[in-house]
């Protein structure tokens, strides 16, 4: 199948070399700046050329471009005449859905969603790790799904079926599960340097490596250790202190983790209704 990447950022140019290493030909891309070296790297034999151009080249045209660019690149390439009647056109937002191709859609081309579960802080990354990460993809029919299946399989991915509409949500899952953690380990770094803590990066790793290895192997409800699971107000509150004086920006996203500590560990059986109450009573107070 002839691919064209419009907009080959870190994704796109590393789906671009292993759709080549499966066989498929690219054929175009387009891109700035950064893409001309990217592409100079990675894909050195491939043509850069104007968006519509290289559409037009594509059986299978990747829009690999920020989230809020699809639509209005879609819509510049259908007015341009890019999109072949026929042709694939698949973006790879986790958040965005099918509607942001609706331009494509109206050129006659099959719109595609395709977004892997991974984070990728380049290029090469994206090469290691696209190959055995769980691929969500998005389509408007059987064939659709078929050919997104088909080219998340050329891509080694493993890929599940996901609704349109639930899209949005399912990206908010990732974000919590990716964005957030580093979030929350920025604020603990933080916390670990104002205690005295020497090199905090270094000591706290084992102990979040040794947080995820418990929720593989256990799962979220028996890997919950902590004062919220265990219904010790007194250590709540003591933290709250402490936090007001050192840190009180960060009191809120405490108060915030707390509380979905709370319902996971009655969820999990693990935190009676009354230990759950007491711990309440005490975060009121620090609203």
């Amino acid at each position: 199948m002839n691919v064209s990447v419009v907009g080959a950022g870190r994704v796109g140019t590393a789906m671009a070399v292993l759709l080549s290493r499966a066989g498929h030909r690219i054929v175009a891309v387009s891109g700035r700046e950064p893409t001309r070296e990217r592409v100079s790297r990675f894909l050195p034999d491939v043509q850069l050329q104007d968006p519509a151009d290289a559409a037009r080249a594509g059986d299978l045209v990747v829009l690999g471009v920020p989230d809020d660019e699809i639509a209005p690149s879609a819509t510049r390439i259908a007015d341009a005449g890019g999109f072949r009647k026929g042709c694939w056109v698949m973006h790879l937002s986790g958040a965005a859905g099918l509607g942001v191709l609706e331009s494509a859609g109206a050129a006659g081309a099959r719109p595609l969603a395709l977004h892997p579960l991974q984070t990728f802080p380049d290029v090469a990354a994206a090469l290691d790790r696209i190959p055995g990460c769980a691929m969500a993809v998005t389509a408007l029919d059987d064939d659709g799904y078929a050919m997104g299946e088909r080219i998340a399989g050329d891509l080694e991915a493993r890929p599940f079926r996901l609704d349109d509409a639930k899209r949005p949500l399912y990206h908010a899952a990732a974000v919590f599960a990716s964005n957030y953690l580093i979030v929350a380990a920025g604020i603990a770094e933080e916390l670990f340097f104002d205690a005295g803590v020497p090199d905090p990066r270094s000591a706290m790793l084992p102990l979040q490596r040794a947080s995820l290895d418990n929720l593989e192997r256990l799962g979220p409800e028996a890997a919950l250790t902590g004062p919220a699971v265990r219904g010790d107000v007194s250590t709540i509150e003591r933290n709250l202190v402490a936090l007001r004086d050192a840190a009180p920006h960060v009191v809120a996203a405490y108060i915030a983790l707390c509380e979905a500590a709370l319902d996971l560990g009655v969820r999990g059986g693990r935190l009676t209704e009354d230990r759950r109450a007491a711990v309440e009573e005490v975060v009121e107070r620090w609203r």
